[in-house]
């Protein structure tokens, strides 16, 4: 009796609210319809994007807009890395290219637990103009010369995203030292295999790394010479080997601007020289070196550039992805070429609620106030459950006005139209988490949820540009276009390449599918890299065509809409066949259950011997904990999560999302085990782009495992 009569008082208080929006709607339709072209946008998302080349189900599609051959450079003749930024010298010269925020104190803050966090208290940007960049980037070249760095010998580069990555890797473009990049969040054993793979006698590096991680690598790297850090600190040369010199980078400048440096002549690089050599953090096994040569990177960043409308002087750029990954690096080298600021960050100082910002000073986000930023999909789901939670907690007005609002613009974005009334009046404060100023964002690195693509769609009042590339394709592949209102796809091919599917008949992929052909992905094209630097997996990976055009096999699987639009549906490593033989897509049960609210992170197991699908679950701290008070259980997080109860509370949520996602009842986990630590790069469960490793994980969860599958 109780509900029905809230009910009934909530209908009265929400009917006025209708009635105004919907004469506001009524009132406003038409002039904004013509106003703002929402006709032709509509038009445009619905427009045949890609096409058949060969007219056959499997392709090769191609991009409609640059059908007749494949684009290998957006602006004539700047075909080589270090022509592309001169270009940009001589066009932006004093304008801002690089900014770095001050740091004028850190804190040590004492949490509840005993635990320390430190806290930065940041200032305003620094900017580094563009002429003043190439004035840098010629010291440090000649200094990196001076220093007996030889042209197309490679030199290592193993830092955090800072300003200091990008003026090494344009001195070494400069100059013609390949470039081989190592995550920061690399093992040891990894660095070492990639440095003594390559060969490196010079690394850049910064203070931090140096000292936790190159102290212990370097004994094992013979041909290594000279360590370079970036930071403007002093460093103890104790305990390192006698055959390792370590200087500063302002050392190494001030090398290179003595003038009999600064005369040396240049070997410049041609098209088909090595620019990088990148080594992939990889979800199994060694890494690998990506080879990837001068015009693959042109080919890829004109593909890329051509999705993002507008680009230019106007935008500012907010970096804090690991530069070592494609996405973010042709992001950067791409904004300097079309004159954008970039301005540097980190995940722990991007918002003003970031770990390392103390509270009540600002994020960078709200400082730089950018206009463009790249994320994985990871971050974007904290984002969306950090805010969501965040309602929960507003009052019983406020939360109502919110879901009637978001409601609303939803049903709008779907239709293709906008609710500028909406923008104003509720989401103008969540838009400013990031600055207020975001007009688009591009997503990699792993499948987007509808319902996250969506949610960023409402709050943050900007379209979100899901992408499809590998380091093998230089980060290009496909991306949504900006007026696409689909969700869940990952737009058409890009510019640069082209896309076709191969049968993949175990899986149950082929181009005779309906209603859409489905296969393995293969992409072609000038943005297609050299293959892996000594590696034997070469010829299984790649190959050329008739024509002599490149093609990389993804291993990932698509299926191809009507108007030309690509969606990822499958990744052959991620395939297991129960005992009964159904098969189980892990990535596919993965994505659906991340919608669940109680789930911050998920891997799903599953063995060929057994029946059932289990899974490990990072939980949601605060919703688990808001759960375990209604259950009146007490104890710290590692005891709620090992708790029996919380266990098949969480097992209860995922059924129910389950069931709503439509998944086939062999693909629902039947047993779950609830982590306390979170799955960070750092920890070495996921990839420096969030991808499970699931070998890393198997292994660490392997006592888990048997007990799931009753051999404990």
């Amino acid at each position: 009796m109780g509900l029905q009569a809230d009910s009934a008082l909530e209908s009265i208080l929400l009917f006025p609210i209708h009635l105004l929006v919907w004469l506001y709607s009524f009132l406003s339709f038409l002039p904004w319809y013509y106003i703002t072209g929402a006709g032709q946008r509509k038009a445009l998302s619905s427009r045949i994007k890609a096409r058949s080349t060969s007219g056959c189900a499997e392709g090769p599609y191609r991009s409609v807009d640059h059908f007749d051959c494949l684009a290998k450079e957006d602006i004539p003749g700047k075909d080589t890395l270090d022509k592309l930024f001169e270009h940009a010298v001589q066009r932006f010269g004093e304008d801002d290219c690089l900014g770095t925020r001050e740091i004028l104190s850190e804190e040590n803050e004492i949490q509840p637990s005993g635990k320390v966090f430190k806290k930065l208290i940041l200032g305003e940007y620094r900017w580094l103009s563009y002429n003043k960049m190439d004035s840098v980037v010629s010291q440090f070249g000649s200094g990196l010369a001076a220093l007996g760095q030889q042209p197309k010998s490679t030199i290592a580069i193993f830092c955090e995203t800072r300003a200091e990555w990008m003026i090494t890797a344009q001195a070494c473009f400069r100059f013609n030292f390949p470039l081989v990049t190592f995550y920061a969040t690399l093992g040891e054993d990894a660095i070492t295999f990639g440095l003594n793979e390559t060969g490196v006698t010079h690394l850049v590096t910064s203070v931090e790394l140096l000292e936790t991680k190159l102290k212990h690598v370097l004994p094992n790297t013979p041909k290594l010479k000279h360590v370079i850090y970036v930071d403007q600190k002093k460093v103890s040369t104790e305990g390192y080997p006698a055959g390792v010199s370590i200087h500063s980078m302002q050392t190494v400048l001030d090398l290179g601007s003595l003038p009999e440096n600064l005369e040396r002549a240049i070997v410049k690089p041609k098209p088909c020289d090595l620019a990088v050599v990148m080594y992939t953090s990889g979800s199994t096994g060694r890494p690998k070196g990506v080879m990837i040569v001068h015009r693959n990177l042109i080919a890829g960043m004109t593909g890329q550039c051509e999705r993002i409308p507008g680009l230019g002087p106007h935008d500012t750029y907010i970096a804090y992805l690991p530069l070592a990954h494609v996405l973010e690096m042709t992001a950067e080298i791409s904004c300097v070429t079309y004159g954008c600021r970039i301005g540097y960050s980190s995940p722990q100082t991007l918002s003003d609620q970031s770990t390392k910002i103390k509270r009540g000073s600002k994020g960078d986000s709200s400082v730089l106030r950018p206009t463009l930023m790249a994320a994985v999909p990871e971050i974007m789901d904290r984002i969306n459950k950090n805010v969501m939670s965040k309602v929960q907690e507003m009052s019983f007005i406020q939360k109502t006005l919110f879901t009637l609002g978001y409601k609303y613009k939803l049903e709008q974005i779907k239709r293709g139209y906008d609710a500028p009334l909406c923008n104003a009046l509720l989401f103008g404060k969540v838009k400013k988490l990031l600055g207020g100023r975001v007009r688009m964002m591009l997503s990699g690195g792993a499948p987007l949820s509808s319902a996250t693509q969506r949610f960023m769609n409402v709050c943050f009042c900007c379209p979100v540009g899901q992408g499809y590339g590998l380091t093998e394709t230089c980060g290009a592949g496909t991306i949504t276009e900006v007026a696409d209102i689909s969700t869940g796809r990952v737009g058409a091919p890009l510019i640069c390449c082209e896309v076709r599917l191969r049968d993949w008949a175990e899986g149950g992929y082929t181009s005779k599918d309906e209603p859409n052909p489905r296969g393995e992905i293969l992409i072609g094209g000038p943005n297609v890299t050299m293959g892996y630097y000594r590696n034997e997996s070469n010829d299984q990976d790649f190959f050329v065509d008739e024509k002599g055009q490149r093609w990389f096999c993804t291993g990932d699987v698509g299926e191809i809409y009507p108007d030309g639009c690509l969606q990822i549906v499958d990744r052959k490593k991620d395939l297991v066949k129960l005992q009964a033989g159904e098969y189980v897509s892990l990535g596919k049960v993965e994505s659906a259950l991340k919608n669940c609210p109680l789930i911050d992170n998920i891997c799903a197991y599953a063995n060929s011997e057994q029946n059932y699908v289990i899974s490990f679950v990072v939980p949601n701290q605060k919703q688990l904990m808001a759960m375990a008070k209604l259950r009146s259980i007490v104890g710290t997080w590692e005891e709620i999560c090992t708790h029996p109860d919380m266990e098949r509370e969480v097992l209860k949520a995922i059924k129910v999302v389950a069931t709503n996602i439509k998944l086939q009842r062999f693909e629902i986990p039947v047993k779950v085990h609830l982590s306390p630590e979170a799955w960070t790069p750092e920890t070495g469960l996921v990839t420096d782009a969030f991808k499970l490793k699931r070998k890393e994980l198997k292994n660490h969860y392997l006592h888990h495992i048997e007990r799931m599958y009753g051999g404990k």
